[in-house]
Formats: structure tokens, sequence, C-alpha cells
């Protein structure tokens, strides 16, 4: 028997206790050997529960235990999360976590402990919820040299801009219609100003490339920022918008990391990713584009993936599953700066014509965009392949000549 603790009762350590009891038998075959939870820590008391004398205050009583070799984390946050793992790994347990927060800021560090110990670190759920995509890219991948990762990677930003998309509800309604939902409902902001896509995109970097890749290098926008005007000039130039997690290789030797809004074209694979669910699309050498769909969080999703790690570590607590990445290298992300890329630009004049001509001498060659209804005075274009810090500087350049910049988003190239 495989004794176990599981530290968090939220929403999916209580999901992972119910995948766990609901298919006790169905795990126990694909494990090999009976799981049992032996601890379950929480400061608070679930008398109404089943199980609820496996609860406990105390992680000390879970930490000194020795018949425990697997610790599930899923409190979520950087502290006590990191603490308690850290411990666990030094005490000879393995641990499974669906904390993205955690391994993103801590994973190089963690999994260096997990090797020097032989011990498992496992966290498939950190990214895609019940996705599976840590095991594809680190396993049946493994030959491919991936050159890009690009992803819908957050379920509340995918529903707002799907609603803008679809009903044209404006960014406030849509939010709040995925508040009332409860889609939006733990932390919303990290939601739509992209930080829980860069901790995601951040993981998957740092695995496909081999070395730690930390949110704080990475480009973050958030969709706050989005009109309907906007999802209207997508449409013309043969698209929609959504928030993208995109990380690639450069001739350089470095790579190119980012999270923003982008126009993606209605022939991308992603393009098609609606409502709460995500996308990731792995660029391969050898296997091309390969695409990986489903719900991104939830409960039950997230809690399956949960527990597939845990059967994963009783399947190998002689054998140590090989995930490993390096810590993070000097000047390894290329300052975004540095970047080129196309990206489109809405601005506003006190005509179109002398809106369009000052973009024209701003930026030289520009391809138009005409929306529905478009105002006197409103103009849409697009640039190709222009450095960011050049697109900054124009930017700045049509300000000054009187062209109001409303929003410029970046355009994808899968």
């Amino acid at each position: 028997m495989a004794e176990i603790a599981v530290l968090g009762h939220g929403v999916v350590g209580s999901g992972v206790l119910e995948v766990l009891y609901s298919h006790r038998d169905s795990i126990t075959k694909r494990a090999k050997e009976e799981i049992d939870v032996k601890y379950i820590l929480d400061l608070r008391d679930f008398p109404e529960l089943p199980y609820h004398e496996k609860f406990t205050k105390d992680f000390n009583k879970i930490l000194q235990d020795e018949s425990i070799k697997i610790v599930v984390e899923v409190l979520g946050g950087l502290e006590p999360a990191f603490s308690y793992v850290k411990a666990c790994l030094e005490h000879g347990k393995s641990v499974v976590t669906s904390n993205k927060e955690l391994v993103a800021a801590k994973g190089a560090e963690l999994l260096a402990l997990a090797q020097k110990n032989n011990l498992n670190f496992l966290f498939e759920a950190s990214v895609g919820g019940g996705i599976p995509i840590i095991r594809p890219i680190s396993q049946c991948l493994a030959a491919n040299e991936v050159s890009e990762i690009a992803g819908i990677l957050n379920g509340t930003t995918n529903f707002i801009l799907t609603k803008m998309i679809r009903e044209r509800m404006d960014f406030s309604e849509a939010l709040k219609m995925a508040q009332q939902l409860g889609y939006a409902e733990r932390n919303p902001a990290a939601d739509v100003e992209g930080d829980d896509a860069c901790r995601k995109i951040c993981i998957l970097a740092s695995l496909s490339y081999g070395t730690h890749v930390y949110p704080k290098d990475v480009h973050t926008e958030g969709i706050s920022k989005i009109t309907l005007e906007d999802v209207s000039y997508a449409e013309a130039w043969g698209g929609v918008i959504k928030l993208i997690g995109q990380v690639k290789t450069l001739e350089n030797g470095k790579i190119q990391i980012e999270v923003c809004p982008m126009f993606v074209s209605r022939e991308s694979q992603l393009a098609t990713v609606d409502d709460v669910f995500n996308g990731i699309l792995v660029r391969g050498d050898a296997t091309g584009d390969v695409v990986f769909y489903g719900k991104g969080a939830g409960k039950l999703p997230t809690a399956s993936a949960v527990v597939a790690d845990i059967i994963d570590c009783v399947k190998h607590f002689k054998a140590r599953k090989y995930l490993f990445w390096e810590d993070a290298r000097e000047d390894y992300v290329e300052p975004y700066e540095n970047t080129f890329e196309d990206v489109f630009v809405r601005a506003k004049a006190v005509n179109s014509d002398f809106a369009l001509e000052t973009a024209s001498r701003v930026f030289g060659e520009i391809t138009r965009l005409i929306r529905k209804e478009e105002p006197e005075g409103e103009i849409g274009f697009t640039v190709a392949n222009i450095q960011v810090s050049k697109l900054q500087k124009s930017l700045e350049s049509l300000e000054s000549a009187g062209v109001s910049v409303l929003n410029h988003i970046k355009i994808s190239d899968f």
C-alpha cells in the first residue's frame, strides 16, 4: 500500500480526494498498488466529510511520518507551499503539485533537489489543468527539436474574448459575466493582466529548452485594453483576437517569449479554441504542429491530472521520472525591445486622410484595414516585421504629429 498526504482541501484538493475515492479500484489497477490517503493538511475542520478523521493542522506530523512517500501540494501560492515542498523533498518524500506559481518561480531548485535525493517532483496539472502537456513534451515529443510553443493558456480571458467576438459584449460586461459564472472569482486580475498565462508559458519554456525562464523576464500584456473596435478590425484582417503565450527559439541561441493579445488568423488551429477551453500548439521539427486542446482549469480536470501524477509516482518509487531544467542563464531571453513583429495599429485624427498620410510617412509601407461602421478620423493598419524599439518610437512620432494611438496589437505567425 502506498500512503500519501494531501496539503490543502480547497477546490483542487477536494477534487483530488473525490477522484481518489470514487475511482479507487481502477486507480489501484493502474498503479499496481493501493493508494491510501493518510493525512489531509488544512487549517479548517470538515466534520461532515466521511474522511474527516484524516485531517491535521500539523505539517510536521506529515513530515516526520516515514510511511508517507508521496505528498500532494494543492495549497497554491508561493508560501508556505515552497517551504513545505522543499522540506518534503529533503525528507525523502516525492511531491506532486498543481501549483503553477511554485513551479514557475522555484522549479529549477526543486527539480535539482528531487534529482539529488532520487525522488520525483511532478507537476502535470500546473500548466494545462486536465490537458496533458508536460508528459507529451518531455516524453512523446522528446525526439523533436521544439522550435516554438504558442498557447491559449487561460480560460477566463478566452471566455471574455469569445463573448466580445461572438456577442459583441464589451470587456467589462464580459468580465462581469465570467465572475458571475465562477470563471474569474479566484483572482481576476492575474487572469486578465496575463500573469496566469505568463507562469504557464514559462514552465513550458523551461521544460522544452532545459533552462529556467522566470516570469519577471517575460513581456506580459493583458486584455483589459481590447475593445470591440479592435475585434472588428481583426475580423477585417481575417482573424480573431486571443491572449497568447508564445516562446520560440532564435538564430542567436536565445529565446523570444511573451504573453499578449494577438491577431490570430482564422486558418490557425488556435482560432477556434473558444470559451473556457485552452489550446497549446507545439511546433517540432519532426512532427510539425501538434495541438493539445481541452479545459485548462476546473476542479475535476485539474484533479485528474494530479491523480495521474500520483499514479506515476507510485509506479516509479525506485526509478525517478526524468524531468529537469537548469537554473536560469544570463541573457538567455532576448530583450523584448530587440524583437521583431508584425503589428496592427488603431489610431485617430481630425480626419482619416490626415491620419493615413501621417502613418504612411512615419512607418513607411503600411496596409490599411477597414472595418464596418468605421468613423471618420479613425484608421486601422498593419506594419510588417518592425523591431519593437522602433515601433515604440514610431507610435510616439504619430502622437507628436497629431494622430492619437488608440491601441496596437501583435499579429501572430502561426
